[in-house]
């Protein structure tokens, strides 16, 4: 299959995390099947702070890849990890034939002390991207990139600079953290490009379907809830099903305004919730 950056300007993809228990895997199961059935070009699957989930990562990945036939770029991180351990890890996705690796610092485990933990020369994504460069070169490499910047960077100009450095470094295709503005997209689109990123640039989208849980999402990645979007979630009742359409809603006009603007890829995190993708999947074919 082509790599992302081979693939047409309207391409789609979606991301998981791996499930923890019984429960989470029957509803990892109905949205990767209906999430198959719409034929998305590619997906992805986390990783977990520290590695934690390493196992199910692999688990998950092999029955996205083998079992629903789809294409699948798993995430690594390099923290809380030996260069043998993430050695082993970027020859076995090339062994098994996954399509690349989304390539990411990663979170410090939880409760964790004291420097950040990471492997010799891998404290960065950037220093991650080329080691993989370097193991297996045949893998296409995505790494994120964060339209209102990363929250441990001073300044959205020295957020780029890094961006530029994973880029530089090997990386192939960036994929957005979430955001609620496509203002903020367009605005580090523009300053990317000026800084001599011609990269592929996919936005990353996650339908806000409850005030509570995009509240938590936006405290830790750094993202703004615009004032249109808290107050309809606000007048739907922060949850449930009128918060739910709110936030499909809000993300379909997301996307319209993308499109208009000649941006036809998308990546959506979904959560896990085949409800919320099985009527935004719907919506979207019923407009395309």
């Amino acid at each position: 299959m082509n790599k992302v950056t081979e693939m047409p300007r309207s391409h789609r993809s979606v991301e998981f995390f791996p499930p923890k228990d019984e429960a989470a895997e029957n509803l990892f199961r109905q949205t990767a099947e209906a999430v198959a059935a719409w034929g998305p070009d590619w997906v992805s699957i986390t990783y977990g702070a520290g590695g934690k989930t390493r196992e199910n990562t692999f688990r998950w990945s092999r029955y996205l890849q083998n079992e629903l036939n789809l294409r699948v770029i798993p995430h690594l991180t390099c923290v809380a990890q030996t260069r043998e351990e993430l050695e082993t890890m970027i020859k076995q996705i090339a062994d098994e034939g996954f399509a690349g690796i989304m390539a990411l610092r990663g979170d410090a485990p939880q409760g964790h002390e004291g420097p950040f933990p990471c492997a010799p020369g891998l404290k960065y994504a950037g220093d991650l991207v080329e080691f993989i460069k370097m193991i297996a070169p045949e893998l296409e490499i995505g790494v994120a990139g964060y339209p209102e910047r990363h929250p441990e960077a001073p300044s959205l100009d020295q957020d780029i600079e890094h961006l530029k450095n994973k880029v530089n470094r090997g990386a192939d295709h960036i994929v957005t953290q979430l955001f609620f503005d496509n203002a903020d997209f367009f605005n580090f689109e523009t300053r990317i490009r000026e800084a001599g990123i011609a990269h592929p640039l996919v936005p990353g989208l996650m339908p806000p379907t409850s005030l509570a849980r995009i509240e938590k999402f936006c405290n830790f990645c750094g993202s703004r809830i615009p004032p249109g979007l808290r107050h309809a979630l606000s007048q739907a009742g922060g949850s449930g099903e009128a918060a739910r359409r709110a936030g499909i809603d809000w993300t379909l006009s997301q996307l319209r305004g993308l499109a208009a603007a000649g941006h036809h890829s998308f990546h959506l995190y979904i959560l896990n919730n085949p409800t919320v993708f099985r009527i935004l999947a719907k919506e979207l074919d019923s407009t395309s």
